[in-house]
């Protein structure tokens, strides 16, 4: 029987605000457990244009109609208009979330920086920078958090030290195949890896033969094969246009019987873990280099 668990990433001010409750309560209708990994610091995706000459962001940005599924308002953050403080502004929100039953986690302080910098950042800067999330994180919630998960699956020797360093559960900053336990440069790290193993929606938007009303059946013959699957969401996207996906999506995948788990749940039901290499490579859809498990 086929296992799938749900990790949401929140990237924006506008997914924090308009785009993460819907996803939490159907979830919640339907008994599906999610991971909701949160960007605690300034929302300076406006910056992200930046990356045009990066190969393949411009062609994606066109492909899956990146301003109208993000809203102007978040292009013009951190650009035009001052960046919103995430958490300070939605720290509400985020407790609501974790009350309706739904564990959370890190996604970042600040998206932009993480995703498009890290991998130049010394392991003083990468320490302060997710240093400055879980401390938000702290202030949000009350307690640390147990979880993390890199914007644009970004991660490097320093950041995976950084996260044994607070004693985190797992974290999923991978693309990959099932949980396991990273080396990366050499070095072996203790924070295990639940990587997202499914294509994101915003990478197959637009692709020959995929439309908005075929996702469902992508996936769920993605799902007939067996075996357990991360899916990545983006409250961005189903939380808001595409949420008519999930309403389709979940009780077909439980009548073709698949059986919803919480990342958590893959994690403890794949020990003892292998031990498997991270690599930089270029996946379909998305643009730049991603972190994935080595086969």
């Amino acid at each position: 029987m086929p296992r799938l668990a749900l990790k949401i990433d929140v990237d924006t001010e506008r997914g924090t605000r308009d785009g993460i409750l819907p996803l939490a309560e159907l979830c919640r209708r339907e008994s599906v457990p999610a991971l909701f990994l949160f960007s605690l610091g300034p929302d300076r995706m406006g910056r992200s244009i930046l990356r045009v000459f990066q190969p393949g962001f411009l062609k994606k940005v066109l492909r899956t109609r990146v301003a109208s599924n993000y809203g102007l308002s978040t292009l013009l953050n951190g650009t035009l208009k001052p960046a919103p403080h995430l958490g300070r502004r939605f720290g509400d929100l985020m407790r609501r979330v974790r009350d309706l039953g739904f564990e959370t986690g890190i996604h970042c302080y600040d998206h932009y920086r993480w995703q498009n910098r890290v991998r130049a950042m010394s392991l003083e800067d990468t320490r302060r920078e997710f240093q400055m999330a879980a401390a938000e994180y702290q202030r949000v919630f009350g307690e640390p958090a147990r979880a993390a998960g890199a914007p644009g699956w970004q991660c490097t020797p320093h950041s995976l030290q950084v996260y044994d360093e607070h004693g985190l559960d797992f974290a999923s900053d991978t693309r990959g195949r099932a949980p396991f336990q990273p080396t990366l440069a050499g070095r072996a790290f203790r924070t295990p890896q639940v990587p997202t193993t499914l294509p994101t929606l915003d990478e197959l938007l637009g692709l020959p033969g995929v439309t908005p009303a075929g996702l469902p059946d992508y996936f769920l013959r993605r799902l007939a094969t067996g075996g357990d699957h991360l899916m990545t969401l983006h409250a961005e996207l189903e939380g808001l246009a595409y949420l008519g996906f999930l309403r389709d999506f979940i009780p077909r995948a439980r009548q073709a019987g698949v059986e919803f788990r919480s990342p958590r749940d893959l994690l403890k039901s794949a020990q003892p873990l292998p031990v498997c290499e991270i690599e930089y490579a270029e996946l379909e859809g998305r643009g730049g280099t991603l972190a994935v498990q080595k086969k």
